[in-house]
Order: structure tokens, then sequence, then C-alpha cells
């Protein structure tokens, strides 16, 4: 491809659409953090969700793993939370831990009296993302949101949760307050993801982390459709839509539903078995286990060949983790695997 080609016609974007591409891309999930010591460096001193909404260093942050590790596409670097936090929920990122919620979602009323998020404060989000594109030339822009399910059960269960035993009784005590929470949850996602593609992301991914938790049946009708009004709401055809769960192996053959282009698999499910069970009008983004990069190289490779192979089922394959780069793993690691799948899969 030449140099003149743009984000557009990107490997990326092609795999997501199912068009040939001269290689299979890669990016990881978490590429930007903890596992760089120049993002540690950087960020030191200041709190994940300031350096978040600082457009200097958001723009900085997400460079770094596109100059360290040649990845082929760029994620936006930001948390999930954040949306709330702009609208005035009062969250903290607590090391260790994760986002923990000052008051908690306990009944219909605190439902009712959850803020909206108002697109004027996402200035911050609009100038970062302008700038990284500007910056990136013809490598995308990935842009991404946290979905209503995930933001609802850090909203009801006060933090992050193995059981999530607080949301599920919520969903099924108090279905038309779960529905306007999910509602309110979805208006804001669109509006958090819109404020991005507006300012140029070539792909967003809607990170339904803990849906995995759901059943097939509890998902399809209590969940499924909110995300499907996330990207509903863009109203952008060009822009190819990625939909990812962490548990979703007995889900797959409905997150496609949601109006996407591209099916993110965790490394449970082989991604040929997700290809059979998704369907053929999807790509698949996926699946190598993160823990794999503490492995040794041998065993690196390995598994890079066989979630290489196996990812040709698919109509389109964006090379991917199962979730994302663990903190302790090591960066030469990474580099090395998008060294790898270029050279396995160049025409």
């Amino acid at each position: 491809m030449g140099t003149a080609a743009g984000p557009a016609d990107s490997d990326l974007v092609r795999a997501a659409r199912g068009l040939p591409v001269s290689r299979t891309p890669v990016w990881f999930m978490r590429q930007a953090g903890r596992s760089l010591p120049e993002y540690r460096a950087l960020r030191a001193g200041t709190a994940m969700l300031q350096a978040c909404q600082d457009p200097d260093l958001v723009t900085e942050i997400t460079l770094q793993p596109v100059r360290r590790h040649g990845v082929d596409a760029a994620i936006l670097f930001s948390d999930i939370v954040l949306p709330l936090v702009v609208a005035g929920v009062d969250i903290e990122i607590k090391p260790g831990i994760g986002p923990v919620i000052a008051s908690p979602i306990r009944s219909v009323a605190d439902v009712d009296a959850l803020p909206a998020l108002e697109p004027d404060r996402l200035e911050f989000l609009g100038t970062a993302v302008r700038r990284l594109v500007a910056e990136l030339g013809a490598t995308p822009l990935i842009g991404f949101a946290g979905a209503p399910f995930t933001l609802a059960t850090y909203l009801i269960e006060g933090g992050p949760s193995k059981e999530h035993a607080r949301t599920k009784a919520f969903m099924y005590a108090e279905p038309a307050a779960w529905q306007r929470l999910l509602e309110r949850l979805a208006v804001s996602a669109a509006t958090f993801l819109r404020t991005q593609v507006d300012a140029g992301v070539s792909a967003v991914q809607l990170f339904d982390s803990w849906a995995g938790v759901l059943s097939p049946v509890d998902y399809a009708t209590r969940v499924l459709p909110h995300s499907r009004a996330v990207f509903d709401g863009l109203a952008a055809p060009e822009v190819p839509k990625i939909h990812f769960g962490v548990g979703t192996g007995e889900l797959l053959p409905l997150i496609g539903d949601a109006g996407v282009d591209v099916v993110g698999v965790d490394w449970r499910v082989p991604l040929d078995e997700a290809a059979r069970r998704v369907g053929p009008g999807y790509s698949l983004q996926g699946n190598l286990d993160p823990a794999v990069l503490l492995a040794d190289r041998e065993t690196v490779d390995r598994e890079v060949r066989r979630v290489v192979e196996q990812g040709r089922a698919a109509r389109g394959h964006v090379f991917n983790l199962g979730h994302g780069v663990l903190p302790d793993t090591d960066p030469g690691a990474l580099t090395h695997v998008v060294e790898l799948v270029h050279e396995l899969t160049a025409s």
C-alpha cells in the first residue's frame, strides 16, 4: 500500500470490513499504560482520571505504543468510567482496585438522580483526538467507550466485582429502573463516542467487559438493545465498530447483533470456533491470552502462530490479545508479537 493511503484505507479498517489487507493488523488492548516505562515516567504524580482529561498527556500516552511497537492502530488513552466522571459522578480510581464509586446506585431514586453527560464538557476529548489524528497520519486511531451494562455494574456494585450479584439483583427486581439506567448510559456512551467520531477517529470499540456474567437470554433482552442503541446513536456507517467483552463465549452469536463490523473474542474460545458461532458477516478481533506474553519466546511464537492460523477462518482478522496487556509484560514481547504477525501474514 502506498504511503499516500490514509487511515480510512489502513489494514485495520480494511480487515474490519472484511476487505483484503497487505498483512494482518495488530494492536493491543491496554497497549498504552503500565507496561511501558515511558508511560510510568510521564504519569508520575498525575491521577489516572486527571491524565485522561489532559489533551497533552492523552496525546503523548496514546502515541507511545505506536512509536515503540509499530502497532497498526492507536487506541485513545481514556477510561471507561470517564463519561460518568465528566458528567459529575464521584469516582476515584484506586491503585490495585479500580474505579470506586462514592455513592453507589441502590434505588430507583438513585437512577433518576444520575447526572447526564453534556457534550460541551467533552472539549478536551475533541482536542486530544484532533491532535492525535494529525500526529498519526496514515495510522488509524480507535476511539472507545464502556458499554451500558459494564458501567451499570460499577455504579451499582460501587466498584469492581466478581459476582456482580447486586447488579443482577437490581436488574431482576427493578426492571423499569434498570431499563432507564441503561438507556441513560447508552446516551452517555453514544455522546462520548460521537465526540471522538466527529474529531476524526477511524474506528470505535465498545468495551462490555463484564457482559460474560449474563445468560444469553438476559443479555439478549436486558442488555443488547442498549448496546445497539450506542452504535445506532453514532450514525457513522463509515467508521467500523468493534464490540468486545470478556467471558462472552456463550454470547458470541448475539454480540454482532448490536450492529457492528468486528466481534472481539477473549482467549477462551479459539478464533475458528468463534467464527462459526458469530457467523460469516463479521470480522474477528483477538485473541492471544495476555498471560502467554509472560512465558518464554518459543511459547509466545507457537501461540501467536496458532491465533493467526485460526483467525484465517474469519472474513477478516484484527490480531489482538484476549483482554488487556498485563502490567508486568515485557514491552519487548509486544514488539516481537507485532513483528511476527506481520511476518506471518505479509501478502
